[in-house]
Parts: structure tokens; C-alpha cells; sequence
């Protein structure tokens, strides 16, 4: 193990040659002073090998000191705890320790040391005498062990100099991935401008864990407001481009989602980013329902009368995801009550939202399919509020399956059934196997692939909830029902998130045995292979586990079970 002791020698031998280099004597206004000042010092223990040693000592001469009174107090206040640490920790590894194991306890003992007794005044001094960025700073930031320590630093002591100058230095060596404190990253623009970079290119290159991704990237952004400015800008700004701008669109309204979600009344800046600037009236009466956060009949008729005027403001000016939302909530939620006078603007609104698209020339859109999307909003919402009960609701499941075709139908439809279905006596007072809501939402899955998400939140909602009142094989019942729709979500390409979530259940143990058995069941009668890796990942430890699967394997190798792991282990790479 290196020697601290030789490692403080070269840092002290460096500081030598620098006083040696700058030459010239200082003058020393009070010597008396000076020397009290600097005996004071060499009376500390272990004081030689501190890195101004060589300062306090050149000092120390200058004032007139006597070298034989500071051989002496030097020599007396040595102790060696560093020596005596490094002693200690060869016995160890002559005693058979793993050398990682004592680096890990030294390095562990010195972090707690630090982290107590860190002073930031001192730290700051470091710049004004050594003039440049020392050698060991430079050396430290290469270990993950001192870079944890410096986050950790940097989160309690913001103000620090020296902390934020290091932090910075870690981003310039390519480390800005680990800097997940915010409030550090914001501290700096070019540091903060790289961790935005990496939480963006991770959002783009995840796949089936992009809402994660997502969230991460929101949190960060919503720090404050000048991170949110600024990072909304440079999305906005890449949003434009050609390729991929409309993944960075999505990315903007999730972070405006964000931060809506923690109180922040965002939609100043939210216009300032939407083009339409001509369009005063109209952005007036958004912005004035956005920042309630509510709808009301005066602004909807003023935009009602913008969008059926000859040459319309741009579409996009409906689009903003919070008021279609809005619309979309007031349109198709149970107990929602609107004016009948202006229930009319409001489905025209949102089907003009979701069904027009600009044309070639400007204030010439396009509305081929405006009039069947009104139509279809009309004929759902008029099902959605009539309080129906379910078998009423099988009459009119011709109209239903027929409307969710329209992707703002298949929105509404899920608002709806989500409504529904949470109510807390729903399924005490359900008769049927399956409810037609919840059938409803099969069609929802093979319709709409944008929806799936939200879709199997709802699902897990279901199956996590409480039912008490039930009886424990009417709960079973219920759960594999359940467990139907998320096979069939599956079966429409919703693979991996399902799959992640039952085997969760799995490896939580919270779920009965019996109904991940079921589960397996039903999805190895519905797939075939080729299977893609991260699939075999996921369903083959719960296939070969014998608690799940032993009752269902037959003799020989003729049953699903064993004919799904032995294709697996001949085709796939399995750890």
C-alpha cells in the first residue's frame, strides 16, 4: 500500500520549488507577530505534514525564527497517524484481508472524517494560495469514491468555490452522468448543460422504460425556474428540427406535465413557446384556462367562434396536451356536467383539436374528418353520461365498438371506464365475469398502441386495490379476469411492461402463487417463438420455478412448459 506519507512529500516538494521560484524576500511587518503566529501552528500534531509547511516555514525564517526551537516543536507534536494508518493497514493484509477490502475501510473512515469536520473557508483558500488547480484535485476526481464524496459536499455546502470549481471539473472529464443532484448540476450552466444533454440522450435511447426516463429528465428540468426556461428553449429550439423533433415535442409537454404536477403555473412560458403570436384573442382565452387549470363557457365560445371563422388560427394552438385533457375530462367523465347551450363548442373543439391538420396554405386546414369525429364525440358522450347500466350497455356496444375506432373516442372511452370501474362498490355490486367496461377496454388495447400505458396503469390499479368486502375465491375470480385483460394487452404488443409487472409480483411474493401459475398459463397457450432476448429474460425464470410450473409439466418433454425452456436453452443465451 503507498505511503501517505510519500505521497504528501511530493505534493510538499512541489509547494518548495514554487517558493523557490518566486524568489524574494517578503517583508514582514510585525515579526513578534509572525513567529507567535507560526509556532502556534508547528505546536499541532502531525503539523509537518500539513501542505503549508513550507510557507509557515519560509514565513517562520524571514520574522528571524530560530531553527532549533522549530526542529524541536516539529519533532515533539509528530505522532505518524497517517504512517500508522498505512502500518496498519499492511497488517491486515498480511493477515489475509483482501486489499479492496482495507482501500474500502481507509477510504469509508476518511469520507466520514471529511464529511464531519469539512470547513468551506478553508477549502476556498486553496485557490488563493496555490494560484492553479492542484495536482491531487486533478488525481482525485478520477476515483468514484472521492467524486461521491464531492456530490455529497456539494449538496451541503452550494456556496462552496472550491466544491463547485470540482464539480465542474468532473463534467469536463466526462462524469456528468453521475451528477444526479440537481441542485448542484444548477449551480453552473455548463455543467448543467451537459447533464441535460445526457438525461436527453438517455430519454432517446430508452424504449420500453421511456416513462421513467422521462420523469428523471423532468424532475431535473423543473428544478427551479431558470432551469426550466432554459431547458425548454433548447428542447423548443430542437423540436424543430426535421428528424426526431416530434420525440422532443413529446419530451417538452412531459416536462410542462411535470410541472404543472408540483403547483407551478407554467403557461406564460408555455404560449411564449407556441407560435400563433397574430392570434390575440385566442391565445388570451387559453391562457386564461390553463392557469385555472378549468374550463368555462365565456373563453370556449371565444375560441369556438376563432375556429369557425373562414381562415382559422393554427391547430396547434388547440393542441396544448393540458387543455385537451381538460376538454377531453369535461366531455367524458361521470358526474361531469356542462352547459347544454355550449356542450356543442366543446366537442367541436376537441375533435377539431384531434382531426384537422394544417394544409399547404396557410389558414386553409384541412377537415376531411372533422365532421365523423364530431359526430362519433356526440354518440359516446351521449352513452358516457346517460348513468347506463350494464347490461343497457350491451345495446349500444354496436355504437361504442364502431366510435373507438377515433383515437379521441378510444381516450375518452378509457377516461370513462377508469371513472367507472374505481368507483369502490363497482365490482360488489358486478354480476358479470367480465364487465362490458372492462371488455370495452380490449377494443381501447387493439385500437389504440398509444394507449396501452395508461391502459395497463389501470389494470395494475385494479389488481392492487382492496376488495374486502369480496369473498376470498370471488377475489381469485376477479384477479385472473384481470389477469385476462393484461394477457390480451399483451397480445396487441404492450410485451415487456406486462411482463415486467407480473414478475415483479413474482419476486414480491405479495401475489398468490396460484395466479402468476394462471398467468403463465395463458401466455405460453398464446405466443410462439422466434422470441427476442429480453423476452426469455422475463418469462423463463418463472416457467423453470417449480413452485409456478411443477403441477402443470406432463412426462417427457410433450407439454408447453417443457417445450418452451428447452427452445429457450437451444436458442437463447440464458443467465
Amino acid at each position: 500500500m503507498p505511503s501517505q506519507y510519500e505521497e504528501e512529500r511530493v505534493w510538499e516538494g512541489s509547494n518548495h520549488n514554487q517558493y523557490e521560484e518566486e524568489g524574494g524576500e517578503d517583508v514582514i511587518d510585525n515579526p513578534e507577530e509572525v513567529l507567535q503566529e507560526c509556532l502556534e501552528k508547528f505546536k499541532t500534531p502531525d503539523y509537518i505534514m500539513e501542505p503549508g509547511i513550507f510557507g509557515q516555514l519560509k514565513r517562520y525564517f524571514q520574522a528571524g525564527g530560530n531553527p532549533e526551537q522549530v526542529i524541536e516543536q516539529l519533532s515533539i507534536n509528530y505522532n505518524g497517524v497517517a504512517q500508522m494508518a498505512n502500518l496498519l493497514a499492511e497488517w491486515l493484509i498480511l493477515g489475509g484481508v483482501k486489499v479492496t477490502e482495507v482501500q474500502a475501510m481507509v477510504e469509508n473512515h476518511l469520507k466520514d472524517m471529511i464529511l464531519k469536520t469539512f470547513d468551506p473557508k478553508k477549502a476556498d483558500t486553496i485557490f488563493t494560495e496555490e494560484g492553479e488547480t492542484p495536482a491531487w484535485l486533478t488525481e482525485m476526481i478520477e476515483h468514484p469514491t472521492w467524486r461521491s464524496l464531492i456530490y455529497r459536499l456539494a449538496e451541503e455546502y452550494p456556496d462552496c468555490l472550491m466544491l463547485n470549481f470540482t464539480i465542474k471539473l468532473i463534467s469536463d472529464a466526462g462524469f456528468q452522468g453521475e451528477i444526479t443532484s440537481i441542485s448542484t448540476a444548477a449551480q453552473q450552466i455548463e455543467v448543467f448543460s451537459r447533464v441535460l444533454k445526457s438525461s436527453i440522450v438517455g430519454f432517446l435511447q430508452s424504449s420500453d422504460d421511456w416513462q421513467n426516463s422521462v420523469n428523471e429528465c423532468a424532475k431535473m428540468v423543473c428544478h427551479g425556474a431558470q432551469t426550466y426556461v432554459y431547458s425548454q428553449v433548447i428542447v423548443h429550439i430542437l423540436s424543430q428540427e426535421p428528424r426526431g423533433g416530434a420525440i422532443m415535442k413529446r419530451l417538452a409537454q412531459e416536462i410542462t406535465r411535470c410541472a404543472q404536477q408540483s403547483g407551478h403555473d407554467v403557461t406564460p412560458i408555455t404560449l411564449a413557446l407556441t407560435p400563433g403570436e397574430s392570434w390575440r384573442g385566442a391565445r388570451t382565452a387559453l391562457a386564461a384556462m390553463l392557469s385555472r387549470d378549468a374550463l368555462n363557457p365565456a373563453d370556449i365560445s371565444v375560441l369556438f367562434r376563432a375556429y369557425t371563422q373562414p381562415e382559422p388560427p393554427p391547430v396547434h394552438l388547440l393542441r396544448i396536451p393540458q387543455f385537451l385533457e381538460l376538454l377531453v375530462d369535461s366531455l367524458f367523465k361521470s358526474g361531469s356536467k356542462l352547459n347544454p347551450e355550449h356542450k356543442s363548442k366543446y366537442m367541436y373543439l376537441l375533435a377539431y383539436a384531434t382531426s384537422v391538420c394544417e394544409g399547404v396554405t396557410p389558414g386553409r386546414p384541412i377537415k376531411e374528418e372533422l365532421k365523423a369525429t364530431v359526430q362519433a364525440i356526440e354518440k359516446i358522450h351521449t352513452v358516457c353520461s346517460s348513468s347506463a347500466s350494464s347490461s343497457e350497455l350491451i345495446a349500444e356496444l354496436p355504437t361504442l365498438y364502431h366510435c373507438i375506432r377515433f383515437p379521441v373516442v378510444g381516450m375518452g372511452v378509457l377516461v370513462w371506464v377508469e371513472c367507472v370501474v374505481t368507483e369502490p362498490s363497482y365490482f360488489k355490486l358486478c354480476t358479470e365475469h367480465c364487465p362490458v367496461h372492462l371488455a370495452l377496454l380490449d377494443e381501447v388495447a387493439s385500437c389504440h398502441q398509444l394507449l396501452h400505458h395508461r391502459l395497463l396503469r389501470l389494470l395494475i390499479q385494479l389488481f392492487e386495490s382492496p376488495q374486502d368486502e369480496l369473498e376470498i375465491l370471488v377475489q381469485l375470480e376477479l384477479k385472473k379476469m384481470l389477469l385476462d385483460r393484461m394477457v390480451n394487452l399483451l397480445s396487441r404488443g404492450c410485451v415487456v411492461p406486462v411482463l415486467r409487472y407480473i414478475k415483479q409480483c413474482w419476486q414480491r411474493g405479495d401475489t398468490d402463487i396460484s395466479l402468476i401459475r394462471y398467468f403463465i398459463t395463458e401466455v405460453l397457450d398464446a405466443i410462439a417463438p422466434p422470441y427476442t432476448q429480453e423476452f426469455v429474460q422475463l418469462v423463463l425464470p418463472m416457467v423453470e420455478n417449480e413452485e409456478i410450473t411443477g403441477t402443470m409439466r406432463a412426462e417427457g418433454e410433450n407439454d408447453p412448459v417443457s417445450e418452451f425452456i428447452v427452445h429457450c436453452k437451444a436458442h437463447y443465451v440464458v443467465t
